[in-house]
């Protein structure tokens, strides 16, 4: 096999403009390109102004100093650059599909297929073409059918193709610290040499300890496995939190006292609106797809109800509010303090922060937002996605304090680092009264809230209700 010399990343989301501008940084000798049929996302890496990146990640934008226009660039020439590399990453996206047979849990993977069509009939000499996208399992299989059918590679050169599956393990927010330090780097495939070469080029800077071979099936249904088990974790912790706050008890110290065992660990134990992201709910959805597919149907109803619950802890803040406001929201002004789905990242996909606020919205609520990464725009589409009056009930506040003018009530829905030293002395003469806070992320003092004579409501703390 020739030695990997250039590397393409097809899809300049997320994983893809990240993981490559990691892997440009670690290996200088390597030329990366990404590239993306949008081409106002290309603009946007390419921009001189790194603030007006497409992907906010903390220390992104220091990488991207120092290899952008060295061995890194962003192009929306995908077919010539599917021609020159040796290895070719698939980071598209593959959101739940709407229509059809498995509508609602299965992944629709048209991007996918269409990646490996053009893959097929573009590329030259040997390529090892890498699964990087979250994928159902058995996904390899289709990727294999495609590059190797002979009605789509119809050309007299002598193509062929490796595919591995190389899935994504990074949390929205430590992009960056999951890719310079790795919990692991799972390789699947079935041929030896190919996972070889992708593993020379991670060696370079993580330890060989790390990097895990399996197959191809064992590979996709990891990357799955390990998001469901995680969001589990969030219904788990959130599912008690209604319980602490009817029986008093504070969720915050059951957190902990859980998470000192040993056996069980305190990461993803912190109660909140609900888990978000690209993955998360999908993967589930594969999972119970997949489950019912084979005939498990237990098995599909045990992670069925991960996502129930955490549909229900979004539905069940929304009534707080409203029962607590006097069971009327019309006419009253609510401040949203945060949008995306966590903290230190722009992106709002699934964040509990959006069907809260429609609820709010259609409640008759005018909503002032506010979030330290996404923009006026990306919340008007997640508001706004059908023709509706919505767009005249909110507005986009860049100041923090500016949102609490005439404000019947705050909710806190991201734990941005801003809202945890609010001068409250400051906001109580500019709200109406009774003024509300209804923190679902536990970042406010009680003691100084309630010495100010402001009403709270905490997300399962049952020593505030």
């Amino acid at each position: 096999m020739k030695p990997i010399k250039k590397i393409c990343c097809i899809g300049a989301g997320y994983v893809g403009g990240p993981t490559m501008a990691v892997i440009a940084k670690n290996c200088p000798n390597l030329e990366v390109e990404v590239v993306d049929i949008n081409e106002s996302r290309i603009k946007a890496w390419n921009d001189t102004n790194l603030d007006n990146l497409p992907v906010f990640e903390p220390g992104l934008s220091e990488i991207l100093k120092d290899v952008r226009n060295k061995n890194l660039t962003f192009s929306t020439n995908v077919e010539y650059s599917i021609k020159k590399s040796d290895m070719i990453f698939i980071s598209v996206n593959t959101p739940i599909k709407k229509k059809g047979m498995g509508a609602g849990q299965t992944s629709d993977l048209r991007w996918v297929e269409s990646c490996a069509r053009q893959i097929s009939q573009s590329a030259k000499g040997h390529t090892i073409v890498v699964e990087k996208s979250t994928l159902p399992v058995k996904t390899a299989q289709t990727i294999k059918e495609i590059l190797d059918s002979p009605s789509i590679n119809n050309s007299n050169e002598d193509r062929t193709f490796s595919v591995l599956s190389n899935p994504e393990f990074l949390a929205e927010g430590t992009a960056i610290s999951d890719l310079v330090n790795p919990d692991r780097v799972l390789i699947g495939g079935d041929d030896l040499e190919a996972m070889n070469a992708l593993k020379e080029i991670y060696i370079k800077w993580v330890p060989e300890s790390k990097i895990i071979f399996t197959n191809l099936w064992s590979s996709e249904l990891s990357k799955l496995s390990a998001n469901a088990f995680l969001a589990q974790r969030i219904s788990s912790i959130n599912s008690l939190s209604a319980i602490c706050e009817v029986t008093g008890a504070e969720i915050g110290d059951v957190s902990d006292a859980v998470g000192m065992d040993s056996r069980i660990g305190s990461k993803f134990l912190k109660a909140g609106p609900g888990f978000g992201g690209s993955c998360f709910k999908k993967d589930i959805l594969n999972l119970v797809y997949l489950s019912r597919f084979y005939g498990l149907n237990e098995v599909a109803d045990f992670w069925q109800e991960t996502v129930e619950i955490n549909s229900w802890q979004k539905t069940r803040i929304y009534k707080e509010i409203v029962a607590r406001l006097f069971g009327n929201l019309a006419d009253k002004k609510i401040a949203i303090l945060g949008f995306a789905f966590k903290e230190n990242t722009n992106d709002t996909r699934e964040s509990p922060a959006i069907d809260i606020c429609k609820n709010l919205l259609d409640e008759g609520a005018f909503l002032n937002i506010h979030d330290c990464k996404v923009n006026e725009e990306t919340i008007d589409k997640d508001l706004c996605r059908k023709k509706s009056s919505n767009r005249k009930m909110w507005a986009c506040k860049k100041d923090v304090y500016s949102v609490f003018e005439d404000a019947h009530a705050v909710i806190l829905m991201t734990e941005w680092s801003i809202y945890k030293t609010l001068d409250w002395e400051k906001i109580l003469p500019v709200v109406k009264q009774p003024f509300w806070v209804f923190d679902t992320r536990l970042i406010v003092n009680p003691k100084v809230i309630k010495n100010l004579g402001i009403n709270l409501w905490q997300l399962g703390n049952g020593m505030n209700q």
